[in-house]
This record gives structure tokens, sequence and C-alpha cells, in this order.
């Protein structure tokens, strides 16, 4: 369980890779929700472009964990990493209504403290 962000990750990337690490499987977070733990509230384009980016480069991390908004996945013209997206999110027992939304009150990731940092 996780009680605080670590001292040591010195820039966003870093820690909005940390945090997308510590989401359980079959919960999400939102891409503001982790800018704003990140200590950037406005930067939610911001980490939806490292997770494009990471997705892309390799770099392991539950990523399909990060969705908008309003629980529904942006497809940002790559339909095929939406639907992969969505796949892996159903294996992990995610369900989604007919607009490809899920329910965050039951499904958002709720850290036990709240751990953002100020910059």
């Amino acid at each position: 369980m996780m009680e605080e962000l670590p001292e040591d990750l010195e820039s966003f990337m870093d820690r909005v890779y940390w945090l997308v690490q510590q989401i359980p499987e079959g919960k999400v977070a939102t891409y503001g929700q982790i800018a704003t733990y990140a200590g950037s509230a406005r930067a939610p384009r911001a980490v939806g472009n490292l997770m494009r980016d990471s997705f892309s480069n390799g770099v392991e991390l539950p990523w399909q964990r990060v969705i908008n908004s309003t629980g529904g996945i942006s497809y940002k013209g790559d339909v095929t990493r939406a639907e992969l997206q969505r796949e892996l999110l159903i294996d992990e027992g995610i369900s989604f209504n007919r607009k490809y939304q899920c329910d965050l009150k039951t499904y958002r990731w709720a850290p036990e403290s709240v751990f953002w940092m100020d910059e």
C-alpha cells in the first residue's frame, strides 16, 4: 500500500510512471488524476502523451489503466491501441457501457492517502 510519493522521483515523467505502476489490477485512474498526484494538475495531456510514448517505446507500465475523465478510452487516431486497451481492461474485470465508458465510481483508483506534490 502506498503512503506517499517517493522523494527521489525528480521529473514529472518519473512521477507519472511511478504512479501508474501503483494502480492495481481492476482499477483505473484518469489522466487528470495522475497529473494532479504527480504535481502538475494542469498537465493531463502530458500524461496521455507519456502513456502513448511508453506504449510505443516498450516501457513496461500498466498504461491501459489510465483513461479519460468520462471513464472512456481516448482513441486519438489509434484504434488498434484503443481496442487493445479496452480488451486488457475487460480482462482485468472492468466492464464498459455501450459508449465504451466504465463507471468511475466503481473502478476509479482511490489511494489510501492523498499525496500530490507541490511544485
